[in-house]
């Protein structure tokens, strides 16, 4: 029997996205472009635009195809607009793909099957408990609350959880959380398989589960 196929999932800061030989503006879709038109705060704007950008690194990485091709989907069956919804690619319709941004850092993840990424800086505190036990299981709020620092134990779990949500939070699936000293980032990878972080994701710290 054939290993399973490993996902591969990025974490890396605004800057050095956008600083990447290979990627720029250009590679993005005109719906794409349109929502970065409507971002006023440029700091935001270039961390939407880094993501958008990272994700397109890692489907090259894992597929094969040129940066230029690929860039994920996004469409609301609902609404009938693009830029909602969970990402996909269009072509490879078996490969997952997801990403995050948020304050200078920007993540991705691409995979067999459904994925899921998260980041937050490392210093960030989630929100209040009332909305946390709203989000994620009692057990484990109670657990990271009683240990010698609740505040980071908290904001490893809402990675956690916001990653396994972006993979559709199936039975079995698997998740990654890693710290990424480098950048002051936590991050998380949900999925149905192994997976493998690679690039400008440094080390691992890995917390499997």
């Amino acid at each position: 029997m054939p290993p399973p196929v490993t996902a591969l999932a990025v974490v890396a800061t605004t800057g050095e996205v956008l600083d990447h030989p290979e990627l720029h503006e250009g590679l993005l879709a005109p719906w794409e472009r349109e929502r970065l038109d409507r971002t006023r705060v440029p700091s935001r704007r270039d961390d939407v635009l880094a993501a958008r950008l990272l994700v397109r690194l890692c489907v090259a990485r894992f597929t094969g195809l040129p940066p230029a091709e690929s860039g994920p989907d996004q469409f609301c069956e609902g609404c009938r607009r693009y830029g909602h919804g969970r990402p996909h690619l269009s072509r490879r319709p078996g490969v997952g793909v997801s990403l995050s941004h948020a304050d200078g850092l920007a993540a991705a993840a691409v995979g067999p099957g459904p994925v899921g990424v998260d980041v937050e800086p490392a210093g960030r505190r989630p929100g209040p408990l009332p909305v946390l036990r709203r989000l994620l299981p009692e057990a484990e709020l109670r657990e990271a609350a009683a240990g010698p620092d609740p505040a980071a134990a908290l904001l490893r779990l809402w990675v956690r959880g916001e990653a396994r949500f972006k993979a559709g939070g199936q039975e079995g699936t698997r998740v990654l959380e890693w710290t990424d000293h480098d950048r002051s980032a936590v991050a998380a990878v949900a999925g149905a398989g192994p997976v493998t972080v690679i690039a400008c994701g440094g080390p691992a710290s890995g917390r499997p589960g």
